[in-house]
């Protein structure tokens, strides 16, 4: 099983704006990584998103926009091990940000379960499902986790009902 995310730290919005040393994904990655077996890979942007959070807000509707593929930094080579991917990301203007799908498109996904967990600050899974869907078709698309980005701490029990869910906890 393979638990791949992006998680930005630095200014976010949780209930106004406040700085983050560790982003709101990561932690909830780290929850995850915790509970259950698996390798752990943090997407980096090889061209780091700003810590402010304006200018991030600003960098990712151009990616959007112009439907971008930023840069990967240490990119994963394969990924044809795993029979298990967690997908883990903030929702940024109701989606992904433009790097998971950079992460996406490079790998084959072709019969491998696919379970994606977000933070959020308004949109809860946004269009998340949707498009990976669209972009994995030869995946299994799994239940997917929705967890509001300042309150990642506060949902252990949630996150062990996903994972005893997806058949991955049994206490």
């Amino acid at each position: 099983m393979l638990l791949a995310y992006f998680s930005r730290a630095g200014e976010n919005y949780c209930g106004g704006r406040r700085d983050l040393e560790v982003g709101n994904t990561e932690v909830l990655a780290g929850m995850i990584a915790e509970l259950i077996d698996s390798d752990v890979y943090r997407i980096e942007a090889a061209d780091p998103y700003p810590d402010s959070y304006d200018a991030t807000v600003q960098r990712n509707v151009a990616e959007q926009d112009s439907d971008a593929r930023p840069a990967i930094a240490n990119p994963l080579a394969s990924i044809s091990e795993y029979d298990t991917v967690l997908l883990g990301s903030p929702i940024w203007n109701v989606r992904a940000p433009m790097i998971m799908t950079t992460f996406t498109d490079s790998h084959d996904f072709t019969d491998k379960r696919i379970l994606p967990f977000v933070t959020y600050a308004v949109s809860r899974l946004g269009s998340v499902e949707r498009d990976y869907a669209a972009a994995l078709p030869g995946a299994r698309l799994g239940d997917a986790l929705a967890v509001r980005g300042e309150e990642a701490t506060q949902h252990r029990a949630e996150v062990q009902t996903w994972l005893r869910t997806a058949g991955f906890l049994t206490r």
